[in-house]
């Protein structure tokens, strides 16, 4: 019997371990409807470092209906998100800009990208947005950051 507590003990530890690990790297989809398929990602504080994985699931390339994802403090969401289209092909983003936290490059239909960040300076519960900086997109792609 105490083999079978082992065995369960062992099991459950390789699950939160599991479980843990995924916290830390997330996959986010955008498509050719200016749509992400989630309004929030919650990560782990205890997390060192988080990896965004960018899917654009769509067909349209990416001068037509480009994604990237963009983190923000919510307070500067939406003035970096007004001035990114201003900052011209490919990324639409500001170069250089102090309030971008991160952000991935702009993909088309069928392309992945991604980006690993620390959360050093990050507070676990602060206000976080990410979004899309693709022209108009912001107003749509857009979600809240969580770190708990």
């Amino acid at each position: 019997m105490n083999r079978y507590l082992a065995a369960a003990a062992l099991l459950g530890l390789v699950i939160c371990g599991t479980a843990q690990g995924q916290e830390c790297a997330q996959v986010i989809e955008g498509n050719d409807l200016i749509q992400w398929n989630a309004s929030e990602i919650r990560v782990s504080a205890e997390c060192e470092e988080v990896t965004i994985n960018l899917v654009h699931t769509g067909q349209l390339a990416a001068n037509v209906m480009g994604h990237n994802w963009v983190l923000t403090t919510t307070a500067d969401y939406m003035p970096l998100a007004t001035v990114a289209a201003a900052a011209g092909p490919p990324e639409y983003l500001p170069a250089d800009d102090p309030r971008t936290i991160v952000a991935t490059g702009m993909i088309g239909g069928g392309e992945e990208t991604s980006v690993t960040f620390s959360l050093s300076g990050l507070e676990p519960g602060g206000d976080y947005t990410y979004f899309c900086s693709f022209p108009g997109h912001y107003v749509l792609m857009n979600g809240k950051f969580i770190i708990e």
